[in-house]
């Protein structure tokens, strides 16, 4: 089985959800911040993002914003590193490791 790599410093899990730390604030709906939350994607979120996008980089794209409660445009604004830490972050939400559930 393949270890699990430990999270970078600018990103925290939860079972809901991922802040990203981002590398300098940014205005996202009208509030400088330094950090972006993303909630945990549903089935329908991929779906309705599809449904909206021509190709996988829109598709990405309006899946972030929704999932964010941002803009499109907001996003595209992003340093290119927030961007790929806003990547890192969805895909450590959606990976699958394989453990059992934890009882609380």
């Amino acid at each position: 089985m393949s270890e699990l790599k430990p999270l970078p410093i600018w990103l925290t899990l939860t079972a809901d959800g991922a802040t990203v730390q981002l590398s300098r604030p940014t205005e996202f709906n009208g509030v400088r911040t330094d950090t972006i939350a993303l909630r945990s994607p549903t089935v329908r979120d991929i779906r309705a993002a599809s449904k909206l996008a021509s190709d996988d980089d829109e598709r990405e794209l309006q899946l972030f914003a929704s999932l964010a409660q941002v803009g499109r445009a907001e996003l595209e604004a992003l340093k290119l590193t927030d961007y790929q830490r806003l990547q890192a972050a969805y895909f450590r939400l959606v990976q699958d490791d394989g453990l059992p559930p934890r009882n609380p």
